[in-house]
């Protein structure tokens, strides 16, 4: 079965001011379309390896063919990371998490602010483009980048919430300012849909 484009859930100009309406338009309807495209294209070749979810292609990574497994990182991982990520915002969003993402949260990097802060750190110090990830790794919350499109799936990882930072994420509205696309991205994150994402794997 092909892999899809999900469709976003909600408009594209829903999180204006802090994300802009053209940008979601190119972000989602050119470059995560392309990632779909190019994933189904590359597993023409591979019978067995399409009914597999991208969740499954993605932690087998190191069991895969040699020759899809460039492009099951790049455009698998792309597709993965951005359903993930429109999945993660909403409008009316921001503010703090409650209930159990609070309390692990609290518990592995001492408060919200300190969370925010190491979130901020490993988004503007991961050199070139890639995502900075809040994941659980079965045992306990971590917060760390990968390059490009590298999920945190093909290492064993679950991922929580992540921020794109490549630069179609944010070019049109922030420039060459990706600390100001961080701090703005938060007013977007909607904490009820990283709760659930968090309920899910803790069990």
């Amino acid at each position: 079965m092909a892999h899809s484009l999900p469709n976003l859930p909600y408009p594209a100009d829903a999180l204006e001011p802090y994300i802009d309406k053209t940008t979601m338009e190119i972000h989602h309807g050119r470059h995560h379309k392309a990632y779909v495209d190019n994933l189904n294209k590359a597993l023409e070749s591979q019978p067995a390896l399409q009914s597999k979810s991208i969740e499954e292609l993605l932690r087998g990574f190191k069991a895969l063919p040699e020759a899809v497994q460039t492009a099951v990182r790049n455009n698998g991982g792309g597709h993965a990371n951005h359903s993930m990520f429109w999945e993660i915002m909403g409008p009316k969003a921001g503010g703090e998490p409650s209930g159990d993402l609070k309390v692990a949260i609290d518990a592995a990097f001492g408060n919200f602010a300190e969370f925010k802060n190491k979130i901020k750190t490993a988004a503007t110090g991961r050199f070139g483009s890639g995502w900075a990830w809040l994941v659980f790794d079965g045992k306990a919350l971590q917060i760390y980048s990968t390059a490009n499109q590298d999920s945190p799936l093909m290492e064993g990882h679950a991922p929580i919430l992540g921020l794109d930072v490549w630069e179609h994420a944010y070019y049109l509205k922030y420039q060459n300012k990706r600390p100001d696309y961080v701090d703005a991205w938060w007013n977007v994150v909607n904490w009820k849909a990283v709760a659930e994402r968090f309920a899910k794997v803790k069990k």
